[in-house]
């Protein structure tokens, strides 16, 4: 789709209002990861036909992803608002932005506050980035302190080879045990490292800020990202609960889809997705 319907012809306008900003409503987006190998303005395209709340933008090599301008022009021309950043943490993405992971993360803030996000999702560090992840908890909050944009630290999980367990994260990859102010829970994550999801969220309380749904089938990799409900995480469960806990953050459909045979395929993985959250969430404003 290059950068999207009219991306370059339209001067930025106003960030446009989540279409779930109603009372008692919690929002429902879509990642841009969700429709790879497709790319960022792609994302906005679906997001808007299929009726989501806003966009999370995963930051990649994909230009459009790394450009506050152009998400701008997407978010205005499609109508659907960037409601969160993920900075390029992965491992394929360590070459995003240059190799100085706090540069990273100030850039990711500077890029939400452009587009009007407030959540900008941080991984927690490799073991080997010995520096970054000594500093991580401290470092984190003086930049929490410098902004209004929330860093959420994302549940990740260890690696088995064998028997064995290697963390390859630190100081953890579980946030329940870090000092940080905001938290992201991540479904796919949580069966990957046979966490209990429900007991988690418990565990990170008020601190709870952004939510990835996605399912997983068992332990260990791969990490799948199911579409929610074929799985066995506890999906639905926990997006009844949010209401009853007083999240006040977005719900982000991260599903993978680079398997789907068909772009009709796609769109239907992203349509049951958006369905299922939906509906538990109703069930949620039902239940508080």
């Amino acid at each position: 789709m290059g950068r999207g319907r009219g991306a370059d012809r339209r001067k930025p306008g106003p960030v446009p209002e989540c279409r779930g900003k109603v009372a008692g409503v919690i929002p429902v987006a879509l990642s841009t990861a969700s429709v790879f190998p497709e790319r960022t303005a792609d994302a906005f395209d679906l997001a808007s036909r299929l009726g989501y709340d806003g966009i999370e933008v995963m930051v990649t090599a994909d230009p459009v992803s790394q450009d506050p301008d152009v998400l701008r022009r997407l978010a205005d021309y499609h109508g659907v608002p960037v409601l969160a950043v993920h900075a390029p943490c992965l491992l394929i993405t360590q070459r995003v932005w240059g190799r100085e992971p706090w540069a990273k993360l100030v850039r990711a803030a500077d890029v939400a506050r452009k587009v009007g996000a407030g959540v900008v999702v941080v991984h927690p560090p490799f073991r080997w980035q010995r520096d970054y992840a000594r500093d991580f908890e401290a470092g984190l909050a003086r930049l929490q302190a410098r902004t209004d944009v929330k860093f959420a630290v994302e549940n990740l999980y260890p690696l088995r080879a064998g028997s064995a367990e290697v963390a390859a994260y630190a100081p953890h990859w579980n946030p329940v045990e870090l000092d940080c102010r905001y938290v992201t829970l991540d479904l796919s994550h949580t069966a990957v490292s046979d966490s209990d999801a429900l007991e988690m969220a418990s565990q990170i309380g008020a601190r709870l800020a952004h939510v990835h749904l996605a399912d997983g089938t068992k332990p260990g990799l791969p990490d799948e990202h199911l579409v929610p409900g074929r799985g066995g995480q506890p999906c639905a469960p926990l997006l009844e609960r949010l209401h009853v806990s007083g999240f006040g953050g977005v719900v982000v459909v991260e599903i993978s889809t680079r398997r789907a045979l068909t772009p009709q395929d796609r769109i239907a993985d992203l349509e049951e997705s958006l369905a299922f959250a939906r509906k538990h969430l109703r069930a949620a404003t039902t239940m508080a």
